[in-house]
């Protein structure tokens, strides 16, 4: 049943609303100005058909949008030490598991058939994998790594640019459920027994698979550190003044430029 809305309530001693200042020609222009004002600046999106051709990568400008169509894999540190450090190599070829790897736990399932469901990824944060890079792209050859919170410009040159591969970052967190709507089947599963749900490397086709920042272009350049040299600088200005805080977020200093932003 909806609910029946109550009458309002003026009061005789309220005083009558203020004309508007400004003829509605002049309002108009007014909020169309202040609009473009605060207007965010468009976006460049680019769609990459994977395994993605190192022309292709070169379209890719960090801080554009990306969205992917064709096949990658998820592959957790449990993958990389076991194919690395354990010696166990990559569990199929670059045809089965294609070119682009996401560092992601997916919300998988096995189903009475036999088969499987993912209905979403979560990204991980990849600075964890920085010291296995040289032996994973030998042994990978990805040209696309996914992740979460990106790497340094200094790892992007010495590990990305001489293989040609780019970073791309996940947009924020809860989007796992969005990323999943991207994926169109499980193409495969290996090392489930050995490594279980979260850390097996779970093949996946996906179309319009998105969306993704461009973190690391194929020139090494990195856009949380080129973003961060803009912010930095203004940070003890924006605390000066300010108590510290009663709760900290790591409980280990007060100096802000050690934040991560």
């Amino acid at each position: 049943m909806r609910g029946v809305r109550a009458p309002q309530i003026v009061s005789e001693t309220s005083e009558p609303p203020h004309p508007d200042p400004l003829p509605s020609g002049e309002r108009e222009r007014d909020a169309e100005c202040t609009n473009k004002e605060n207007k965010m600046p468009d976006l460049k999106t680019v769609h990459i058909d994977l395994p993605a051709r190192t022309e292709d990568l070169r379209r890719l400008e960090i801080g554009s949008v990306a969205y992917l169509t064709g096949r990658l894999f998820t592959a957790r540190e449990g993958v990389y030490k076991h194919a690395i450090e354990d010696g166990a190599g990559m569990p199929a070829g670059k045809d089965a598991l294609g070119t682009a790897n996401f560092h992601c736990s997916p919300a998988a399932s096995v189903n009475p058939d036999g088969s499987y469901t993912v209905g979403a990824v979560t990204a991980t944060a990849s600075f964890r994998f920085a010291k296995w890079l040289d032996g994973w792209f030998k042994m990978s050859g990805c040209n696309v790594i996914i992740g979460k919170g990106g790497m340094t410009s200094a790892t992007y040159r010495r590990f990305f640019v001489p293989n040609n591969a780019v970073y791309l970052t996940t947009v924020g967190y809860g989007t796992g459920a969005l990323l999943g709507r991207g994926i169109t089947r499980v193409a495969g599963v290996y090392w489930l027994e050995e490594l279980g749900l979260a850390q097996a490397v779970w093949v996946l086709d996906v179309e319009k698979f998105g969306p993704f920042l461009v973190e690391s272009d194929l020139a090494g350049q990195s856009l949380f550190e080129r973003e961060n040299a803009k912010i930095a600088p203004g940070l003890d200005k924006l605390y000066a003044g300010t108590r510290p805080a009663t709760m900290r977020r790591y409980g280990e200093t007060d100096d802000k430029t050690e934040e991560v932003i």
